[in-house]
């Protein structure tokens, strides 16, 4: 029914995507947010359909029908698509030709070396948005699925495994390049949950003579093995994969026997009662003055932010109802439980506004 002319929209409401971030403005912009999973649905169905590499396949853009021809539609519903691309800036409009913003073009082109759309087509797109349906079910049972019944589907865990590659390998090399110091004298990692062995195969190609094992879920560990063998024979002969549910109370290794044990995004994705198990056993594989590196989305320790770390926790619960929402107090005090020294834990912001690094050393 039409608004009557008198009545007009409150001053603070804005148009779709007007925010810059969700940390913006002092009150909650309720449009944009309950808005949001269309935004983010126009990402995942452009790259399914691959307009960004059609549109930058070409030096000057593409109009419309171009692109049509090249995702093979002809309906009016590519334009509304088109549309609302451009209204949340993936795409740009000129002179009737579409051309990709700088980050699209950065983050979101196949052949773009910053190219992490495999990610959120695959992974983010095609399962977390639709376990996230089932979130007010889970909150109030409290009955969700696990990684290791979800990851026991071999089509699954391919999935997961293959679309969070790409993305850990960048993660990687960051923090090999500007975060962390791994130095020489280290001979021996363990990669805890390590799904394809991205951290593995980075750590070991910047360290020479340095060996790691991952330990991974069955069906994981068949996909990282693939992934392997498209590395240099030199890292493949220094990465090895052990099947393993990392939540067993034993693990398959020696004591003592590790410079470096790294658990990257899997203290969020277990129940909270295993964390501080985790790092103890953690603790019993390291020699002494290795490192614990626990690399995870996290929020800061006063609980308000940032968003997209918080909304990553919240996701997390449809696949880890009994899992623990991560911030660096959480974690620290979880590691001075299982023998590391508190005061000397040291915590690192990784990916902006998502993600943090915190190192435990064993004395």
């Amino acid at each position: 029914m039409p608004r009557p002319a008198s009545v007009s929209l409150p001053h603070q409401r804005r148009g779709f995507a007007a925010r810059q971030s969700w940390e913006a403005g002092d009150d909650v912009d309720l449009d944009s947010v309950a808005y949001g999973y269309m935004a983010s649905q126009a990402l995942f169905c452009a790259l399914e359909l691959g307009v960004f590499d059609h549109i930058a396949s070409g030096a000057a853009g593409a109009s419309a029908a171009a692109i049509g021809e090249a995702c093979g539609i002809s309906s009016p519903r590519l334009q509304t698509l088109l549309t609302s691309l451009v209204a949340i800036k993936c795409l740009r409009l000129n002179e009737g030709l579409y051309t990709l913003s700088p980050n699209t073009a950065k983050s979101m082109v196949v052949s773009s070396r910053h190219y992490y759309g495999d990610y959120l087509r695959y992974q983010i797109g095609r399962q977390f948005y639709h376990t996230m349906g089932k979130l007010p079910e889970v909150m109030t049972t409290g009955k969700a699925p696990n990684y290791a019944s979800w990851f026991s589907d071999p089509e699954t865990a391919k999935t997961y495994t293959q679309a969070q590659h790409n993305g850990s390998v960048a993660t990687a090399t960051y923090l090999v390049k500007k975060k962390l110091q791994l130095g020489g004298g280290i001979s021996d990692m363990l990669d805890v949950g390590g799904g394809s062995g991205a951290f593995s195969y980075v750590f070991v190609g910047a360290t020479p003579g340095l060996k790691s094992t991952v330990l991974e879920l069955p069906e994981v560990c068949r996909t990282g093995e693939g992934i392997r063998a498209q590395q240099s024979e030199d890292v493949q002969s220094r990465v090895s994969f052990v099947e393993l549910d990392a939540t067993s109370p034993d693990w398959p290794v020696k004591e003592n026997s590790f410079d470096v044990v790294l658990m990257s995004y899997i203290s969020g994705s277990v129940p909270e009662p295993i964390i501080g198990k985790l790092y103890a056993n953690a603790y019993k594989a390291l020699r002494s003055g290795g490192r614990l590196l626990v690399h995870d989305f996290m929020v800061d320790d006063s609980l308000d932010g940032p968003a997209l770390g918080a909304l990553w926790g919240l996701q997390h619960v449809t696949v880890n109802a009994d899992g623990l929402g991560l911030c660096p107090r959480e974690i620290i005090s979880r590691m001075a439980s299982s023998g590391f020294d508190a005061k000397s834990c040291e915590t690192m912001e990784m990916i902006h506004g998502m993600t943090k690094l915190i190192v435990a050393h064993k004395a």
